[in-house]
């Protein structure tokens, strides 16, 4: 199972596809957008990802201005300020999105509104990543759909029901180039509840393409995802985290994404195959290491072995140890050296 997002195949029989969530961390600057495209480029990302929403059209203020959260505690602004320094700019896409296409990487964004939907399609963006958050937006899921692109769905806070009623809105309208990613919707969120292995039981419920969005400190997760089968991976990623703005602190550095790709990449290729055989690396130490039938004394020609004879030592340059009990009684047609690998030819 797979399918291609821009020239990158994602799926079966492919490496990790890396996504660098940059979101909001461009910190309302076109110039920094692009040199944040160029350094998550840099770091390994197969694709760069925003979010395309406006304040207005995401949340209610006046809901918002009444609510006490705890995640707000964070945030030195209220929530509605927060979300309109955080826009990405509706004439910025088309530009950005060509920039990409010149730098050879994937540029897609999350939309929040059917506009938003509606650009990104024109503008040619190959395919959709819908945040945890719209998974229960059924109408608005089945709009994205119409479109026929590819979808990434992500899964955070959500059950199998929901995800199955989001599944089907999308299917229904005939999109079969789906992936679903687990997710922990806080930020960030606490390494020992990431529950990576729910990743396996949404993969199989849906026959879909299967991956991991982290918003935990470091790799682990993420290379745990990886090990797991994961073939598409989100991080948000930002060139400081000390930077205002309510993602940078969670999200990656350049160094810790370029750590990041490297390890992934590591873990891909430590894993191998199914079968179980001698590789290349082993095959000196497969000599070195196992033992073989040795002389223990000199021993003349036309004598009986016995088991005093003869020593079980390393490396392998002899008989195995497996041919004693055959070899004793044999007679020698040639005269031993303590410590000769015996071998077939010198009994008669």
């Amino acid at each position: 199972m797979k399918f291609k997002i821009g020239n990158k195949w994602v799926g079966d029989d492919q490496p990790a596809f890396v996504i660098a969530e940059i979101g909001s961390n461009f910190n309302g600057s076109l110039d920094k957008a692009k040199e944040l495209v160029d350094l998550a480029i840099d770091a390994g990302a197969d694709a760069v990802k925003f979010q395309s929403f406006i304040a207005e059209k995401i949340i209610c203020r006046e809901a918002f201005d009444h609510l006490s959260m705890s995640f707000q505690a964070n945030w030195k602004k209220p929530v509605w300020d927060v979300y309109k320094a955080a826009e990405f700019p509706r004439e910025w896409h088309q530009e950005l999105m060509a920039y990409c296409k010149e730098k050879n990487v994937v540029f897609f964004s999350s939309p929040y509104d059917i506009e938003a939907v509606d650009l990104l399609d024109e503008i040619g963006c190959d395919c959709f990543k819908i945040g945890s958050g719209e998974i229960s937006n059924v109408e608005f899921l089945e709009y994205v759909a119409s479109k026929g692109k590819p979808i990434i769905l992500a899964c955070g806070a959500t059950n199998m029901a929901e995800i199955e009623e989001a599944v089907t809105a999308i299917r229904k309208k005939g999109v079969q180039d789906l992936a679903l990613l687990q997710c922990i919707t806080n930020y960030p969120s606490p390494v020992e509840q990431a529950n990576v292995r729910a990743m396996l039981t949404i993969q199989q419920a849906f026959q879909v393409i299967a991956g991991y969005s982290d918003h935990t400190l470091g790799d682990t997760v993420v290379c745990t995802a990886v090990a797991l089968g994961a073939k598409i991976i989100e991080k948000h990623f930002t060139f400081d985290k000390t930077s205002e703005g309510p993602d940078h602190p969670h999200a990656m550095d350049v160094p810790e994404f370029t750590t990041m790709v490297k390890r992934i990449r590591e873990t891909e290729a430590c894993l191998g195959s199914y079968e179980k055989d001698v590789v290349d690396a082993e095959k000196d130490t497969t000599f070195l290491q196992r033992r073989s039938i040795f002389s223990a004394q000199d021993i003349p020609e036309g004598i009986e072995l016995t088991e005093d004879m003869l020593a079980i030592l390393r490396p392998q340059a002899g008989l195995l140890p497996k041919y004693k009990k055959d070899i004793i009684g044999l007679t020698t047609k040639k005269p031993l050296e303590k410590g000769m690998p015996l071998t077939w030819d010198v009994f008669k």
